[in-house]
């Protein structure tokens, strides 16, 4: 039973957004998913992709993705890769999907030259957190995140 992991094709847009509806119920969010298929399509196959998935699989099944999308440092000027979501069916951690996908990743910024490979975890998933440090990860606590979304993003634009 060994975990591959392969670029996501336009057929597996049904399967990622499922599994992106599935982490959102798993991190306490069941109705944040506003993404659509045509979106994905789009964002991942279109003209000017927005992101790229990676799809691990076992057995020929699909147990987890990763989509990213590509940064940048005006300290080191050069890429990154900003990890938005990793997800590995509830029935499939353990396996080893989890590290294949990080593994890959962390191939695709060293190949492509980029200075960085990052990411957010919640600060309760303890289980995740202890994984990503057992994988080299160190915690950048000195930061917060903000965020200007909905009617603040459009105040703030002057537009509502």
């Amino acid at each position: 039973m060994t975990v591959s992991i392969r670029p996501a094709a336009p057929a597996d847009v049904p399967m990622i957004l499922r599994f992106v509806r599935d982490l959102a119920l798993f991190e306490k969010e069941p109705d944040a998913v506003e993404a659509t298929e045509p979106m994905y399509h789009e964002a991942l196959f279109g003209a000017d992709p927005a992101a790229e998935a990676l799809i691990a699989e076992r057995d020929g099944a699909a147990i987890g993705f990763a989509m990213f999308y590509t940064t940048f440092s005006t300290w080191t000027g050069k890429r990154g890769i900003w990890l938005d979501d990793l997800y590995v069916t509830p029935d499939a951690r353990g396996s080893g999907a989890g590290a294949a996908l990080l593994s890959a990743l962390a191939g695709i910024a060293v190949d492509r030259g980029y200075a960085r490979f990052e990411w957010w975890v919640l600060d309760w998933n303890t289980p995740a957190i202890d994984f990503y440090r057992a994988k080299g990860a160190v915690a950048q606590d000195q930061w917060t995140v903000q965020r200007v979304d909905g009617a603040a993003l459009r105040a703030l634009a002057g537009r509502g």
